[in-house]
């Protein structure tokens, strides 16, 4: 963990459930609905921004664009419930030490402040959580087949 003492400023992003930090942390990092920008200076909240998560209803790669939405915004921290292996890879390259948190988010900015989340160093979530409303079901494959054979042509 960064030692906060000597840090005067950081900005830290939170996948959110909503846009304010009376709102909770998501438990899905790449398919939250907001994350939100929290400057801390000298210990305080000093800003808080609120962005909408362009990646929450792709069909896949949710986690990667996620992650880049949040490094552009150029973070030093990030906490979340969850996070799955490719968004958590994309932290790890940049730099970006990633904390796992939950609860209400005003709460969770506290207890970074005082030092008192854990950094996770692996994953926490599967890679597919899936999109809101997206079913995972597995299909028994009944269907017949149209496809061309490979058999072998009769001559007369």
């Amino acid at each position: 963990m960064p030692e906060r003492e000597k840090i005067k400023s950081m900005k830290i992003a939170i996948g959110s459930t909503g846009k304010t930090l009376e709102d909770n942390v998501d438990v899905r990092f790449g398919r939250c609905p907001y994350f939100l920008i929290v400057e801390i200076e000298d210990k305080e909240i000093k800003d808080v921004k609120s962005i909408e998560n362009t990646a929450a209803m792709q069909p896949g790669g949710a986690g990667i664009t996620a992650a880049q939405v949040v490094a552009d915004e150029k973070v030093e921290a990030v906490i979340t419930v969850n996070m799955g292996p490719r968004a958590f890879d994309v932290f790890v390259q940049l730099g970006i030490r990633v904390y796992q948190g939950s609860g209400k988010i005003k709460n969770v900015v506290q207890q970074f402040i005082d030092g008192k989340l854990t950094e996770i160093s692996t994953p926490t979530g599967p890679m597919f959580m899936g999109a809101p409303g997206a079913g995972q079901g597995m299909g028994r494959g009944m269907g017949r087949g149209m496809g061309a054979g490979m058999g072998r042509r009769f001559q007369r």
